[in-house]
């Protein structure tokens, strides 16, 4: 591929993630002022921009077998928790931004969690067979992360049990 339609689809990519992301968000918003139909169209629209944003990651080539998709995933999942996070965390207390050290702390939890369930999944996709998987819950305020039961009460926001959301 030439490296301007390269660099043409992966700002296009980066777009429809993000649209997808604000619409899925926008929709949680409708939902709480009881605009079932607005939040119902922020739905449809928002995957319609995820099919948008897969299909060009898939034209990049950006998609490969499953060991590399989750190598990929912890390696996302590792700059995160080693660089990523980390330094926004010391930015936003060096400027005193509580709720970004919040945010970034309650992501960084996460996705050391995440990292391990993903090297854990590799080792049995490479061992040739699934990975052994438990309920998985994620709290709906932060985004924790637990395979099993959720606790009474999130260890990061304290939001209560029916706040997380099993897969």
């Amino acid at each position: 591929m030439r490296k301007m339609t390269e660099q043409n689809l992966s700002a296009a990519f980066e777009g429809e993630s993000q649209a997808h992301l604000r619409y899925v968000a926008f929709a949680k918003t409708a939902e709480k002022e009881h605009r079932p139909n607005v939040a119902r169209l922020f739905k449809a629209i928002a995957y319609a921009e995820q099919v948008h944003g897969i299909n060009h990651y898939k034209e990049l080539g950006l998609i490969k077998n499953l060991s590399q998709n989750l190598q990929a995933a912890i390696d996302g999942e590792t700059y995160e928790v080693e660089d990523m996070y980390p330094s926004f965390r010391a930015v936003a207390e060096l400027q005193g931004e509580r709720g970004a050290l919040r945010t970034t702390e309650w992501a960084l939890v996460a996705e050391k969690v995440h990292a391990g369930m993903y090297q854990r999944a590799k080792q049995s996709v490479d061992a040739g067979s699934d990975v052994f998987l438990g309920d998985v819950y994620i709290c709906d305020e932060c985004g924790y992360t637990v395979e099993g039961t959720p606790p009474d009460r999130c260890p990061l926001c304290g939001a209560p049990r029916d706040r997380f959301s099993k897969f």
